[in-house]
This record gives structure tokens, C-alpha cells and sequence, in this order.
């Protein structure tokens, strides 16, 4: 099979089947000049775990900031049938997408509790988690509740990340690198805290590096490369 012909397989065996929750037609995206997706094509059904795999600089990361409004794209991203390109990124998440970024992106100075209580996006309507799930998933975020992240250890600010976007009740979330630079342990965490989604309902668009991690709690998985989806398999359990 020509490379050109595995791209057009990969792109079929991408595509959002009816009715999917997210879908992704023809997706281009840049930075500045730079053009780094080349025509993504791809879907997340209602309460699936789908991971995007491949190399630094293949387009993951961008991939999920495109879908997000953080980058400039063209093409068709579908929320609901609700066409998401061209939106900020504050509507997108106001229309059920939640995005923990790589670099984190805690308040330093303000505390754990603190910091969670940002991610609702309203007070007054309770959504599907709450503080005492966040603290009973993640103990040690109990413990440093009213301690300042700025001074958390690297895993404890990735699981802060993690938090504050539930609380602000997605119906998909978009991780990228969740277990980059943690310890084993905390991996394991981070697992378990992805099958818990799962069980909520909640779909998962994952960008990560651990083919493990990928083929335990993945139904999909989408290998890019050079900003193109170029595989796709179902982990064997």
C-alpha cells in the first residue's frame, strides 16, 4: 500500500461514526505560516476514551488546541452538530468541552480549594462532581486543600489540573500528556482517575506518550504523524 493510500485508510477508519458526540472533518491548523495539521479527520462517541498517539511535533497537542479555539484552524470540528470552528474558547467550553493543558496551568498563588473552585462554570447549578469527589479521589489534594498550588509537587499540580476541569462539569474532556514526568505511582492515579470518567459517562480525547496507559483504558487508538491521522487500532483485553 502507497503512503498516500494508507493516509486515505487511516482518514476512513478515523471517522466519526453517526451521531458521535465530537466529529472532525478536514481539520487544518497554523502557526503563523506554518501549517501543521493536514486534513485531521476523527471522532469521539458519547462516553468513549479515545487516545491520540505518536511523536513530539506529529500534531497531538495541536490537534486538541484546534478543537478548543486556541489555535488557528480550518476545516469542520462538530460538537452536537454545532459547528466549533471559528468560536473563542471560552464558548467552546461553555458548550461541554473541558481542556487540561501539558504545562498545567494552576493559580500559583492561590490555594488548592481555591483553584477549583475557578473551574466551575456556575455556582449555582451542580453538576456532576463536586469538592468531596475531587478529595476523594485525589486524598493528597484534601490534605493541601488550603495550601497554595505554587508550591505542590508536580503530580500534585497534575491532578489540581485534572480537578479544576471536572468541576467545571464537561461532557468531553481533552488531557494532554496527563502522566509526563510523573512517578509510577501517580501514573496509576491518573488511570484510575480516566476509568472513573468512563464510568461517569464522560468522553475522553487523550493525548499521551505511554502506549500502556493508552491500550489499558483506551476503546481507540489514533497513531499521527506529520499532522495526519495515519493509523487507528482497538487495544485487544
Amino acid at each position: 500500500m502507497s503512503v498516500t493510500s494508507l493516509h486515505e485508510a487511516a482518514s476512513a477508519a478515523a471517522a466519526p461514526a453517526a451521531g458521535a458526540l465530537l466529529q472532525v472533518d478536514n481539520l487544518h491548523a497554523y502557526y503563523g505560516k506554518s501549517h501543521v495539521l493536514h486534513g485531521v479527520r476523527m471522532g469521539v462517541g458519547e462516553g468513549e476514551i479515545v487516545s491520540l498517539l505518536g511523536r513530539n511535533g506529529s500534531g497531538r497537542s495541536t490537534t486538541v488546541k484546534a478543537i478548543m479555539g486556541l489555535v488557528d484552524a480550518t476545516g469542520s470540528v462538530r460538537w452536537r452538530g454545532q459547528e466549533l470552528v471559528g468560536r473563542k474558547a471560552f464558548e467552546i467550553a461553555h458548550l461541554g468541552l473541558g481542556y487540561v493543558p501539558e504545562n498545567r496551568d494552576i493559580f500559583p498563588k492561590l490555594t488548592v480549594h481555591q483553584n477549583l473552585l475557578l473551574g466551575q462554570k456556575s455556582a449555582r447549578r451542580r453538576g456532576r462532581w463536586d469538592f468531596d469527589d475531587m478529595y476523594t479521589m485525589f486524598p493528597r489534594l484534601k490534605e493541601r486543600q488550603h495550601t497554595e498550588a505554587g508550591v505542590l509537587s508536580g503530580g500534585e499540580q497534575q491532578m489540581l489540573t485534572l480537578c479544576r476541569t471536572l468541576m467545571g462539569d464537561p461532557d468531553l474532556i481533552m488531557i494532554d500528556e496527563p502522566t509526563e514526568g510523573l512517578a509510577p505511582k501517580i501514573v496509576e492515579l491518573v488511570a484510575d482517575y480516566l476509568r472513573e470518567l468512563k464510568r461517569r459517562g464522560i468522553s475522553v480525547l487523550l493525548v499521551e506518550q505511554k502506549l500502556t496507559i493508552a491500550l489499558e483504558v483506551s476503546e481507540r487508538c489514533l497513531v499521527m504523524g506529520h499532522g495526519q491521522i495515519v493509523f487507528e487500532a482497538r487495544p485487544r483485553r
